[in-house]
């Protein structure tokens, strides 16, 4: 699991910017003294999966040069509620200053983290793997796939040039499933090829044209079974499941045979996982002996 720096210098820059256009911290400013410093912990107040501690890091790198930061977990740690999962030391007031940008990335983060772990927990054994989808917030794909990985998921593409996948209007466009899939595989030979199908008849239809991945959407689990059945005879070919999975019903989907389980909801749905910033040096005590 490795993040690119540049991206994530780039990603915390621009989110610090968004906080700051209007001016400094005038909170901070007028309520905190000049000098004072401090010791802060990022505490976990929830069980869960943490994710993000680099990108924590690096906003407070970029907003706080003359502070510290300690992470106390890894990226992909299972945390329990009241663990201190990281601690800052130096200004108060610039660890202030970049507190909710450095929440704001950890906890959706960790909760996307949270979330997936989840789901690979649910299908543990099966040999099933849970996948992402494209469906994330815009600019910050690489950090939200990043923290599917870390809750033991795995990356569909990242964007549109580095995988083909042949979506029902692409099939519509193109006239059929095969036709569709000739034309990608004549345009893009080195691209690696997914065919999504609705029916039965479409896996039929990709199999004999040569398809080595299909995406089977929303269908139910005799059909999904079905399908894997179908492909059995196609060495080599990959089965994805998609549309209308729950965590409540997953392992049964896992269990038809398919090799994926696509996901949207690990990155469009999942719940920020619930941490705080507390301050260890108490903010009353610094005040008093600064009077």
């Amino acid at each position: 699991m490795t993040l690119d720096p540049g991206e994530v210098d780039r990603i915390v820059r621009a989110a610090l910017e968004e906080d700051l256009r209007y001016g400094p911290d005038v909170t901070t400013a007028a309520v905190i003294p000049a000098g004072t410093t401090c010791v802060a912990e990022v505490v976990a107040r929830e069980p869960g999966t943490v994710a993000g501690l680099p990108v924590a890091a690096a906003v407070l790198a970029a907003a706080c040069p003359d502070a510290t930061f300690a992470a106390l977990a890894d990226d992909g740690d299972r945390v329990a509620g009241g663990g201190v999962v990281a601690r800052a030391e130096g200004p108060l007031a610039q660890i202030l200053t970049a507190e909710r940008t450095l929440l704001n990335f950890l906890t959706h983060l960790s909760g996307i983290a949270t979330a997936t772990r989840a789901w690979v927990d649910a299908i543990e054994g099966t040999g099933a793997f849970v996948r992402d989808t494209r469906k994330t917030i815009p600019g910050l794909r690489t950090l939200e796939k990043y923290a599917v990985r870390c809750g033991g998921g795995v990356n569909h593409r990242m964007g549109l040039g580095d995988a083909a996948l042949i979506k029902d209007n692409h099939v519509a466009a193109a006239g059929g499933v095969a036709a569709a899939f000739l034309a990608v595989r004549t345009a893009a030979p080195g691209v690696a090829v997914e065919v999504e199908c609705d029916t039965l008849d479409q896996v039929g239809d990709a199999l004999a044209a040569g398809a080595t991945m299909i995406l089977l959407d929303n269908m139910d689990v005799d059909q999904l079974s079905s399908a894997v059945r179908m492909a059995r005879g196609y060495p080599g070919v990959k089965l994805e499941a998609s549309g209308g999975l729950r965590l409540s019903h997953v392992r049964e989907v896992a269990a038809t045979g398919v090799h994926y389980l696509s996901v949207g909801a690990l990155t469009h749905s999942s719940r920020a996982l619930d941490l705080g910033l507390d301050l260890a040096t108490k903010l009353e005590h610094v005040l008093q002996s600064d009077a």
